[in-house]
């Protein structure tokens, strides 16, 4: 009766076993953000559908990895210490990573509240570059144009104008590592 008995739960916890290891079915696409709110104090928190996904909160600058999620509709919430929260909803596709880029905003004084800072998102799709391996850049900066230059391994610079909340591109010429970025004239860090 006792071999009976350890064979069963033997049995029994090596099923359960295997159906909690058996893969999704699902249908799975990425969420990835990257953290570019300056205003405030300490990191930011990034809430989906409710769920903090890491506990110690994004440095500015922070990238998430790809965060799988299944296919369909995710409430995205960012929130701030001293920046009013701001969030989104992402309608996400199969096999598909939607990126966003959390800033913040000056929101002048009216009747109702103060002046203040609020989180905007900035989304971007995925696409496929046209050909080659480019960089793209994006800002959120609060003037209308950036300059960026990158640099190719031949020591040239390669120029873009990146008008506020749009992408530019250009043709990335450098094979190991960051390729060196100036913005307005001044070498940033990668």
């Amino acid at each position: 009766m006792k071999t009976i008995f350890k064979t069963l739960f033997i049995l029994t916890a090596a099923t359960a076993l295997l159906l909690a290891q058996k893969p999704s079915d699902e249908p799975t696409g990425f969420i990835r953000v990257v953290n570019a709110v300056a205003p405030g104090t300490g990191k930011i928190s990034l809430l989906i559908n409710g769920e903090v996904m890491r506990p110690q909160g994004y440095n500015l600058g922070d990238a998430t990895g790809g965060i799988a999620l299944p296919a369909g509709s995710h409430k995205v919430l960012i929130k701030r210490e001293g920046v009013k929260e701001g969030g989104t909803t992402v309608a996400l596709a199969k096999d598909t990573t939607v990126t966003l880029i959390p800033f913040a905003e000056k929101v002048p004084a009216s009747d109702q509240e103060p002046g203040h800072f609020t989180v905007r998102l900035l989304r971007l799709k995925q696409r496929q570059p046209e050909s080659g391996r480019t960089a793209t850049f994006v800002s959120v900066s609060a003037n209308p144009e950036l300059k960026v230059e990158l640099a190719s391994e031949g020591g040239k610079w390669a120029s873009v104008f990146v008008k506020r909340l749009t992408v530019g591109e250009v043709a990335l010429d450098y094979s190991q590592g960051y390729a060196p970025v100036r913005v307005n004239g001044e070498v940033i860090k990668p």
